[in-house]
């Protein structure tokens, strides 16, 4: 009941403004936190720089008027089953994020069926190398990075942030690491079981290779694991068993359960317009300060 009626408002603005017929959902929801002041405080400082081996681009979004220490970068990747999504449909969790005081990265990446397992992870390797050696002109710090995403972009976020040697391929450093976010993310299924899943993964040979809780390690930066009772897209499992396996290692997690919101609900949550529904973002910026500091 309540997604239908999240999903009707958004329809209404959507027929206001014209827009339904021409825009994704996740646009159509930047649309709408922009009318509703989602732009203050926020902007956007690069828009479309290419980065990688592949001709990908990412836009930056800043802290609107701060001055002085360089500011914590999370990099954000949007979800879309692999095969959908770009950077500026989430402009929304720029701004959200970049109003707390960070510099956000939102890096595109290949889709299905372009390419398969493992060369969307590989540009997001790369996204997290430019980063590393660009965020400074930005007034970034290349030291204080975290990770975040929703859905598969969970996927990547918490796949890098425990794959060291995907990011060592790439260029990256994983020292300059300090935290991942992961909304709704899967990281412990059967790749082999729904559409979506079998396009992206199933030309892979070694299937435990494809899954974020096989690389669980003992030494993994603090990860924020968010799931809720409502997702019938990602089920909460996915979060609960790859925490229950790092609390087993003795690395730092911490599991959220957001009871009734759905799938979308839960990004929908960074944005103005649907930020009663859950502290999805207050909770993500408290963890991300506690690891990268303001």
């Amino acid at each position: 009941m309540k997604r239908a009626f999240a999903l009707t408002g958004l329809a209404v603005v959507a027929a206001l403004g014209g827009l339904l017929a021409v825009t994704s959902p996740p646009r159509l929801l930047s649309w709408y936190d922009r009318a509703s002041g989602g732009t203050a405080g926020a902007r956007l400082v690069a828009e479309g720089v290419t980065f990688g081996s592949q001709g990908q681009s990412l836009d930056v979004w800043a802290p609107e008027g701060e001055a002085g220490r360089p500011h914590p970068v999370v990099i954000f990747w949007y979800g879309g089953g692999w095969a959908k999504g770009d950077r500026a449909s989430y402009a929304f969790a720029g701004r959200a994020l970049a109003r707390e005081g960070f510099l956000v990265v939102i890096p595109d990446y290949r889709k299905v069926p372009d390419v398969h397992f493992p060369a969307f992870l590989d540009d997001g390797a790369e996204a997290v190398a430019w980063v590393q050696g660009n965020i400074a002109q930005f007034r970034g710090d290349p030291a204080r990075i975290a990770f975040m995403g929703h859905s598969a972009g969970a996927y990547q976020a918490v796949m890098l942030a425990l794959d060291a040697k995907r990011l060592e391929a790439a260029g990256a450093d994983r020292k300059g690491v300090k935290a991942a976010v992961g909304l709704s993310g899967p990281y412990d299924f059967y790749p082999f079981d729904k559409p979506r899943s079998i396009a992206a993964f199933s030309q892979w040979p070694r299937p435990l290779e494809t899954q974020p809780i096989t690389f669980a390690h003992a030494d993994a930066a603090p990860l924020l694991l968010v799931t809720s009772d409502g997702d019938e897209t990602v089920r909460p499992k996915n979060a609960n068993n790859l925490g229950a396996r790092l609390r087993e290692l003795g690395a730092p997690v911490d599991v959220r359960n957001y009871g009734p919101l759905d799938h979308e609900e839960i990004v929908m949550a960074l944005s103005v317009p649907f930020r009663a529904k859950g502290p999805v973002l207050a909770d993500s910026v408290a963890f991300l300060r506690q690891h990268l500091g303001k």
